[in-house]
Order: C-alpha cells, then sequence, then structure tokens
C-alpha cells in the first residue's frame, strides 16, 4: 500500500509539472522527463504502432546525460523485429530483459538493435487505446532490482501516456469530444473537474465525486456524457456554499470569479487558491487555461478541485520537525531566535532570560547522559509550566535554555517570575539522582523599545548577566545592569 502510495505521489507531481506546458506535446516530453529523473534510467520513451505499414515509430525520448538520443534513428522500426514483445504484450504481460546477453540465442535480431543502443537491461510495457493509439512505452538501463516494482509503477503511468497521447490527437484533429474525454481520463488526481467556456460561461461536467460535492450533485451522475450547462458561476457558488465556513467564502468567490480570470491568469500555466472543506480537510482550487481564441481572448479553462490534505498534514509535520527541539518539544535555536528576532523589528519590549543547569557535566558523569537527558526534559517542562502563552521559550542547546517575555518590563515583575521559576525547578525530582537538587542559574536583559536590536545583543547583555550570577551558589538570578 505504502508502495502505491509512492507511486502515485510521483506520478502526480510528474503530471503537475507537465501541465506547466501548454501543448500536449511540451506536456508529454516534460512528463517523460520528470519520470526518467526519478526512475534513474539511460532513456524512456514511446513507439506508435502504424498497423497499415507494419512498422513502430519513436515518437517522444528521454535521455539521461551522456546517453545518445535514438529518437531519429528508430523511425518505421519494422515490427517482426520485435514480434516477440507483441506476443508478450498480448498475453497481458510486459517485457522484461534484465540481462540482453541473455537474448542472444533466441533473439538474434532484436540482441544486435538493443547492443548497438548500449542497452543491459530494458523493461516496456503496452500502450493500447482501442484502435486510436496502439505502441509501448521503454525503460533502458533502469536501477538493477525491482522490475516487477518497476513494471506496476509503469502499469500506472501507462493511463496517464493514452491520456496525453489521446489529447494531442484531439488537438490534431480539432475534435473537441475527444479532447473533453482525454480530460476525463486526466481528472483521475482531482475531486473535481469542469470544462468552461469562459466567455459564455457554459460548462461540462468532466468529473465529480460524492466525497466532495455529497447529496446536492447527485444528479450528475444522470447526466449524458459532456452535456453542455448554463451558469458555470451560479453552479460553482452553490457548491463552494456548502463545502466551505463562512469565513472563507469570500476569498473563494474572488477566485472562482470568471469576469477577472483572464487578468488574473495571464502569462500563468495555471493559478491556485486553498480551502478548508467541512468533510474532508484542506483542498486546492485551480484554473487551468485550455486554449484562445482567434483574437487572443481566453476561451476555455478547466476548474479543477483535488484533496490535499495528507499533503498538508507532511507539510505541517515537517515544519514541526524543523522548528522544534525534539528532546524537549520547544522551538530549537533556529525558530527561536527567528521569532524574537521579528518580535524585536517590531519594538515589542520586553525581558530576555538566560537560563543554564550548574554542574550540568558533572550530572552526566555522575548519573550518565540517560539522566542528563531526564534533567533537560524536566527543566524545559517547568519553564513551559512557568511562563505564559505569549512567552517564547526555546533550547539553545545542551543545557541551556532562552525565554523572551513581551510586556514584562519591570523589575518586580522579573523578580516575582524568578521566584516562580526557581519554586518550580526546586520540586524537580529525577529518581536517579537520589535526592540531589537541580539547580539552575538565570541572566536576563530588558528591551525597552528604544532602539531596533538584535538577538545577539540581547544574548549577550543576558550572558554577562549570567556570568555574574554563576558567582554565587545555585538558584541565581541577575539582571543585567550598564
Amino acid at each position: 500500500m505504502k508502495t502505491t502510495i509512492k507511486y502515485e505521489l510521483v506520478i502526480n507531481e510528474a503530471f503537475r509539472s507537465a501541465l506547466n506546458y501548454d501543448t500536449p506535446d511540451e506536456q508529454i516530453n516534460e512528463f517523460i522527463c520528470f519520470l526518467g529523473r526519478h526512475i534513474g534510467s539511460d532513456r524512456i520513451y514511446i513507439f506508435e504502432d502504424c498497423d497499415e505499414r507494419h512498422g513502430t515509430d519513436n515518437t517522444y525520448e528521454w535521455c539521461a546525460e551522456g546517453v545518445i538520443p535514438e529518437i531519429d534513428a528508430l523511425q518505421n522500426v519494422d515490427m517482426d523485429i520485435i514480434d516477440w514483445w507483441y506476443e508478450t504484450f498480448s498475453k497481458g504481460e510486459s517485457v522484461i530483459v534484465a540481462d540482453v546477453e541473455a537474448i542472444k540465442e533466441e533473439h538474434p535480431v532484436s540482441y544486435d538493435m538493443l547492443k548497438a543502443q548500449n542497452v543491459e537491461n530494458v523493461v516496456v510495457c503496452p500502450l493500447y487505446y482501442k484502435d486510436e493509439i496502439k505502441g509501448f512505452f521503454g525503460v533502458d538501463n533502469p536501477p538493477k532490482g525491482d522490475f516487477k516494482g518497476l513494471i506496476t509503477f509503469m502499469d500506472m503511468i501507462g493511463t496517464l501516456l493514452i491520456s496525453f497521447l489521446k489529447l494531442r490527437n484531439s488537438f490534431i484533429k480539432s475534435n473537441k469530444l475527444a479532447k473533453l474525454s482525454s480530460y476525463s481520463s486526466l481528472a483521475k488526481i482531482y475531486e473535481s473537474m469542469h470544462f468552461i467556456n469562459v466567455q459564455t460561461k457554459k460548462y461540462h461536467i468532466v468529473k465529480t465525486t460524492s466525497q466532495l460535492t455529497e447529496n446536492w450533485e447527485k444528479d450528475a451522475a444522470k447526466m449524458e456524457e459532456y452535456e453542455i450547462r448554463d451558469d458555470f458561476c451560479g453552479h460553482v457558488r452553490h457548491i463552494i456554499e456548502k463545502m466551505c465556513m463562512e469565513s472563507q467564502l469570500e476569498e473563494i468567490y474572488a477566485f472562482i470569479d470568471i469576469s477577472t480570470l483572464e487578468e488574473r491568469i495571464s502569462g500563468k500555466n495555471s493559478i491556485i487558491h486553498e480551502f478548508i472543506h467541512k468533510k474532508i480537510g484542506w483542498c486546492r482550487s485551480r484554473f487551468i487555461p485550455v486554449d484562445y481564441d482567434e483574437n487572443g481572448k481566453l476561451l476555455h479553462v478547466l476548474f479543477c478541485i483535488e484533496c490535499i490534505e495528507e499533503e498538508k498534514k507532511r507539510e505541517n509535520r515537517l515544519l514541526y520537525l524543523a522548528q522544534t527541539d525534539l528532546m524537549t518539544g520547544l522551538y530549537n535555536r533556529g525558530s527561536g531566535e527567528k521569532i524574537i528576532s521579528d518580535l524585536l523589528k517590531q519594538r515589542t519590549g520586553g525581558l530576555l532570560c538566560l537560563i543554564d543547569c550548574d554542574k550540568f557535566k558533572t550530572i552526566n558523569d555522575t548519573y550518565g547522559h540517560s539522566v542528563g537527558d531526564k534533567v533537560i526534559i524536566a527543566i524545559a517542562e517547568i519553564l513551559q509550566k512557568s511562563c505564559r502563552d505569549n512567552d517564547v521559550i526555546l533550547r539553545l542547546g545542551g543545557d541551556e535554555f532562552a525565554i523572551f517575555m513581551p510586556g514584562m518590563l519591570q523589575k518586580t515583575s522579573a523578580e516575582k517570575f524568578f521566584d516562580r521559576l526557581f519554586g518550580n525547578i526546586r520540586q524537580i525530582d529525577i529518581t536517579e539522582m537520589r535526592g540531589k537538587r537541580i539547580e539552575v542559574s538565570l541572566g536576563a536583559c530588558f528591551y525597552h523599545e528604544s532602539e531596533e536590536v538584535s538577538f545577539d545583543y540581547l544574548y549577550r547583555k543576558a550572558d554577562r548577566a549570567m556570568y555574574q550570577g554563576k558567582k554565587k551558589r545555585g538558584y541565581s538570578a541577575t539582571i543585567y545592569e550598564e
């Protein structure tokens, strides 16, 4: 299951990358280039067959750096040279040549052709779509290993490749029905897709799902394929009102406003807006320009909605890991310093405190580093318990912590905080330390908003105060004075 999700994510990103281009040929080339870079092969290619001349043509090709392109030489290749490939395809299977030397005796012509291209191993999957598209999709010299897994990946890719090729043919034939049909295949990664005439506001529902639209769009399933409907704006506003919180509506209405779409999308491959669906979480809506009229005015667009809840969860998890000290759950030095620096730039006055554990090395040497870790975690928990919700607490490293307390500008208030903090720290009881108490030293300095200063500037002041406080024994707090 995890492998399938990984494949789907790669294909999703390849499809997104392809949509950055305007023409189907550019999209197909970008799609296989993206996949080629991901797979790590020498060459990826598409061959399309012509039954009338019993030949097959290399129509698209991506080559890794330093690999010689073969596309010009591989035109109108006699299908009999690789007839055994087609026999394999007819059985519903793909071709796997793990070592080209293994086919030298049984298929000498194919062997010579592959050797001339410096192919050591190859995996090939069929591409069939009724009578319109027929050929294969191949990968030369993929990384040795899980060829069956690669076949699964390529089978998933094949559906989109067929869709891209069909889309290309629809452009060539200027057949709008064929073009809309291909969008149905491309819509697989979306919860819904609409094909819209920007100038008339008429639209087709290419795809919709009950998960996204629930009961109010069930009639979409009953409509004739590609039935044209009027008033896209009214239709989509009705859906948005059902999906979204009232607080989001104003921004979404502005995004779906067709009257301003041409100006907003000018020069772009797509525009997006993210919102929260009441049922399924984070979603992303997207307008993609399709074509323009003879005067260069925007004519058709795709309006797509996709669920990105899992993507948001991954983003939030990565953001959390980037900002958090994993041992204590506090801000790490980089993220904590940035938050404090932003407050200082806004001239937010307050108190900066530095705290460290006295004789922490002795604790590690006497009781072991696991006990030292417990001490750090316990101090972090006390800092969170003792501070206010808007105070910024971070672990600078080792046994050193920092706190910035916005709005605390009076010495008497600071001293009350120190007493409360020290009282809480005195309550820490680490079993392995057998009653020995943890002692800390604290150095602090005020920032009175008089000038713009840096975190480092305040840190140096608080550090000097701590240096003075270290001369006292246990639970000392010293405020910097000029």
